[in-house]
């Protein structure tokens, strides 16, 4: 592989989607990520019912641009070829509860003699030395911990989680970046990533505003912002309208476009201040004027005088689009069983084209683990 990491070798050790993404991130990008898993195979292998001859789709959206070997970390001979691993990685990512991190010999302070300068990432639900770090930890009970939950949905509707893994994602994300981080200074160490503190982290200015001002946050109709009206979801005639005007002149070109003149004067909707003290009577107001349009119109209207507005389109609709067509976001994979196709690495680096290959399949890289026994 080519590309800004080209020349790290980074360990994968994990299941499912936190570690394997943060993996993926660091393929995409020119590492040699080898995936080290039991005889069974990571989980995500069998997750979805969909297949391109062997490759599992839901795997194979996590998993490509790595190699793949199996050893079995619980035995004498697993931990002898892991250690041969290590002597010339320059990084392991693990996503395992901290006693199995422990007990595998996973940590730095286990592997600090085989390899100083490796950098060791345990990726886990609550951290590796917590009240809660052996609590099983999965993207739906972080988002319900952390109150995402709490925060997602209509107001007299049940908790919502987020339409996607949110909390994985995230995870795999913060994992990577603490990765190279530790790989740019230049020494090895500890990093110690957890789901539950990413997902704090990112409620960042609701949770100054709890912290600072004893605020409670709540949800609001429309999965409106808490402090800037109108920012949400409208219905129009025919679907819905995400409005976002973030400031008043963008107000005064809303208000030309909706023919509502007069609601530059009135007091109650004037400045975007004005507007948040009188939320109850600017929403329906302005949802009143909106539902009289279709999307499509008001989408037409409102982007070419530099409105915040676009429709809520289904996820099919995005992945077929121009806008996802010209950053070649969508891109096809060459596989034994057929072509795969797949959302591409949103990473643009000038003078670089990220390159694909299929994923591994479980335990085909063998030859790393064989070559060493050779020598």
């Amino acid at each position: 592989m080519s590309g800004p990491l080209a020349g790290i070798r980074v360990l994968e050790i994990g299941h499912m989607l936190a570690g394997p993404y943060g993996g993926l991130l660091l393929a995409d990008l020119g590492a040699d990520v080898i995936k080290i898993e039991p005889a069974a195979g990571d989980i995500g292998r069998r997750v979805s019912p969909h297949k391109i001859g062997p490759h599992n789709t839901y795997f194979a959206s996590l998993n490509r641009n790595k190699r793949s070997v199996t050893i079995d970390l619980g035995s004498p001979e697993g931990q002898a070829e892991l250690h041969e691993l290590c002597r010339t990685a320059h990084a392991m990512l693990v996503n395992l509860r901290p006693s199995a991190i422990v007990k595998l010999g996973l940590t730095y302070n286990a592997l600090r003699a085989v390899n100083e300068k490796l950098v060791c990432v345990a990726l886990t639900g609550f951290g590796l030395d917590s009240p809660l770090a052996e609590r099983p930890a999965y993207d739906y009970i972080v988002q319900a911990m952390t109150g995402v939950m709490e925060l997602t949905g209509e107001p007299d509707a049940p908790p919502t989680k987020t339409g996607y893994s949110a909390v994985d994602n995230s995870a795999g994300i913060m994992a990577a970046l603490g990765l190279l981080a530790k790989i740019v200074e230049g020494t090895g160490g500890q990093v110690d990533v957890a789901m539950y503190d990413v997902m704090l982290s990112q409620l960042n200015y609701l949770a100054s505003a709890s912290l600072n001002a004893g605020e409670k946050m709540r949800r609001y109709a429309g999965s409106a912002h808490p402090y800037i009206v109108p920012a949400q979801v409208f219905r129009t005639s025919d679907g819905w309208l995400t409005l976002f005007i973030t400031h008043d002149a963008f107000w005064a070109k809303f208000c030309k476009e909706a023919g509502q003149p007069d609601w530059l004067t009135d007091e109650r909707f004037a400045t975007m201040a004005a507007r948040t003290a009188n939320r109850d009577t600017a929403v329906p107001a302005i949802s009143d004027v909106i539902a009289r349009r279709t999307t499509e119109d008001w989408v037409r209207r409102l982007t070419p005088v530099g409105v915040v507005a676009a429709a809520v389109e289904p996820l099919e609709t995005a992945l077929g689009s121009e806008q996802t067509e010209w950053r070649r976001m969508v891109v096809d994979i060459p596989t034994d069983g057929g072509m795969l196709r797949a959302v591409g690495n949103p990473i643009r680096i000038d003078g670089w084209e990220c390159e694909y290959r299929a994923p591994p399949l479980l335990g085909e890289h063998a030859d790393l683990i064989q070559r060493r026994h050779s020598t």
